[in-house]
């Protein structure tokens, strides 16, 4: 049975101040839902069980968005692998096992595209799950991850609830991450091309040898499929969400490069990691449903910038991170 949304639906968005949180917030308000328990009450820490449960006891949220926990790139996955790791598992543990106890009407819990196998034939159907290692780089938060994913699917066996999963593609957009450590990709190239073009440099260097292949979803796009899923897949098997296209990290960095206006040379360093060779999901099942991403690359990377300028200057004053 499809969910309903209704004006009056009281909502939960876990994890509210991340990318994706933040942007389901945003896509929630603007089709006019008003009950959005993030608006009226402080997050809790969710990592910390006694808070969780105790957030959900006196919030009573009917359908809960699971967006929550701490990533980062390459880098970060490097340095903290442990503390990505127990971020997420505790905190898909404590949202998942509240959100059973006190009656949550229907929760969906986003993965991540690095849940499938390094070496995954592509698209990635969700039928490869679990057939082969994970990516090294990454392998602690994508393990985590996968927990949240299973947990989900243990809970509607043992318990019957209404628990999905939805896997996406790389998102970014206004609100990401531009720092040092913790920047995906499109980040992390904006941030340094960005600082390149105010300081003069001729050169930017890029991490790996820019062959890989990643498909990238804009944070709004994948908040309108977030509400989609939530509204009309009940199943207990997980859902794939991208646009249906990828392009090398070499061909982003150009993409990044016209962006940003920078007209230095890219530098590549294959002496660093490259991650997965390919992640490109296979979204057709939801497509069949009748969803579709809204918002070309271009745009999409011209808006992220465009925002990320106004918050350095912001910030800074001086329109870079420098």
């Amino acid at each position: 049975m499809n969910v309903v949304i209704e004006e009056k639906s009281k909502i939960y968005v876990a994890g509210g101040d991340t990318l994706v949180g933040a942007s389901l917030l945003a896509e929630l308000e603007r089709r006019g839902y008003r009950r959005i328990v993030n608006r009226s009450v402080p997050e809790p820490d969710l990592a910390d069980p006694a808070e969780t449960d105790e957030f959900f006891r006196t919030t009573l949220p009917e359908l809960v968005f699971v967006a929550a926990g701490k990533s980062g790139g390459i880098e970060a996955n490097r340095k903290y692998p442990a503390s990505l790791m127990a971020d997420n598992l505790l905190v898909a543990t404590n949202v998942i096992r509240a959100a059973h106890r006190h009656g949550v009407r229907k929760l969906l819990y986003l993965a991540s595209s690095c849940v499938y196998p390094r070496l995954c034939p592509q698209p990635m159907e969700v039928g490869s799950l679990m057939t082969g290692p994970l990516e090294p780089t990454n392998e602690a938060y994508a393990a985590a991850k996968l927990a949240g994913l299973i947990l989900c699917r243990a809970y509607r066996v043992e318990h019957g609830v209404n628990f999905v999963t939805l896997i996406p593609a790389n998102p970014f957009g206004p609100g990401d991450d531009f720092s040092l450590e913790g920047s995906h990709v499109i980040a992390a190239l904006m941030r340094r091309m960005h600082a390149a073009k105010i300081r003069g440099e001729s050169t930017v260097r890029v991490w790996g040898s820019g062959r890989p292949r990643r498909e990238f979803i804009f944070a709004r796009d994948l908040a309108d499929a977030c509400i989609f899923v939530m509204q009309r897949y009940e199943d207990d098997e997980p859902i794939n969400v991208g646009v249906g296209s990828d392009l090398s990290i070499a061909e982003l960095a150009e993409l990044v490069r016209e962006t940003v206006g920078y007209r230095g040379r890219l530098e590549f360093d294959p002496g660093q990691p490259d991650g997965m060779p390919a992640k490109l999901l296979d979204s057709s099942r939801l497509r069949a449903m009748g969803w579709r991403p809204q918002t070309p690359l271009k745009t999409a990377l011209a808006e992220t910038y465009e925002w990320f300028c106004k918050a350095a200057e912001k910030e800074h004053g001086d329109r870079a991170f420098l």
